[in-house]
């Protein structure tokens, strides 16, 4: 950040006090902001952690059922009963806002209750298993979702906020206390200087006067 350029006159250092006193109570603020930020951020970054486990842990419960099934069923057979969905739905992608960070909010619209695409006569129930658990886990994955881009955004806003902080800590608040206090000196420099001269001028005129 480039030096302050100022000029050592009474108003400039009244305009500087009032420069401080805002970067002061805004240093405040953002330090603030930022310690809210971060508290935020652990409460979602711990429940993104428990997301993922559990959507981990159901995959593989998924998974391990899907191999199960086709140990009993042919290829075909699985492709035949999976060709249809379960049930219709939607996802409405939406924003909501974290200490005023836009972050996305997804909402899923299922209109029909979940029932099995096929029938259970050449199915096994490793199969049902399987597309029940991954249907249970649609919900999961949606939030994980959400919770990952909001930790993310998150902490690109706590980085920016950071970086404020600290401009406004170590180069803002002391350029202008610096200005302040060099101000001052001259100024009182400058009345010492005419108050000796006043005082000089006084007595060549009294030495004039004898």
């Amino acid at each position: 950040m480039a030096s302050l350029q100022y000029k050592p006159t009474r108003m400039e250092m009244s305009n500087l006090k009032k420069r401080l006193a805002v970067a002061v109570r805004g240093h405040k603020m953002m330090k603030d902001k930022r310690d809210e930020l971060v508290r935020r951020f652990i409460v979602l970054a711990r429940r993104n952690k428990d997301l993922r486990e559990a959507v981990e842990m159901k995959l593989g419960e998924a998974m391990k059922a899907f191999v199960l099934a086709r140990a009993m069923m042919s290829e075909s057979e699985i492709d035949e009963a999976l060709i249809y969905p379960a049930r219709s739905m939607s996802v409405e992608a939406g924003n909501a806002t974290i200490l005023s960070v836009p972050v996305p909010k997804l909402e899923m619209d299922s209109r029909t209750e979940f029932t099995y695409p096929y029938g259970f006569v050449t199915t096994s129930a490793d199969l049902d298993e399987a597309v029940q658990r991954l249907a249970d886990i649609l919900p999961l994955m949606l939030e994980l979702a959400e919770t990952e881009k909001a930790c993310g955004r998150l902490a690109d806003e706590i980085e920016k906020t950071r970086r404020r902080v600290n401009a406004l800590e170590y180069v803002m608040i002391p350029q202008f206390t610096e200005a302040i206090r060099d101000i001052r000196m001259k100024l009182e420099e400058n009345e010492r200087g005419a108050t000796s001269r006043l005082m000089k001028t006084k007595e060549m005129l009294k030495e004039a006067g004898k």
